[in-house]
């Protein structure tokens, strides 16, 4: 975990595109770490990458949400090889259930307190 404090990805100029995954995990462990980090490190080498949100809640429902230029940079993304890779290593062991939402994003602003 980071010694940062959280902050969310910036307002971009629409449109752009989100994509927002939302899963619960089962118990397995097993290399989920090191493939998250991974997918991480592949997805900021997409042309049209923005930038990644991540949230967990108590109960255990993660939520990322991906923001990209364009829907060309998701589609890039989804078929990576090593990303699909991933996915079925989710699918088999990692997730209990998970949902994808893609969306086009028409509206965006952010708010930020001013020190002091």
């Amino acid at each position: 975990m980071s010694d940062h404090p959280p902050v969310p990805v910036a307002a971009f100029e629409p449109p752009y595109y989100v994509a927002v995954f939302t899963s619960v995990r089962t118990e397995e462990e097993g290399g989920y770490g090191e493939t998250a980090e991974r997918m991480d490190e592949l997805v900021q080498r997409i042309p049209g990458y923005l930038g990644m949100d991540h949230a967990r809640t108590p109960g255990g429902l993660a939520i990322t949400v991906g923001y990209f230029r364009d829907e060309d940079a998701i589609k890039e993304w989804g078929a990576h090889a090593e990303h699909r890779t991933a996915q079925r290593r989710g699918r088999a062991d990692w997730y209990e259930r998970y949902t994808l939402h893609i969306a086009k994003v028409e509206r965006s602003r952010g708010f930020e307190r001013a020190d002091g």
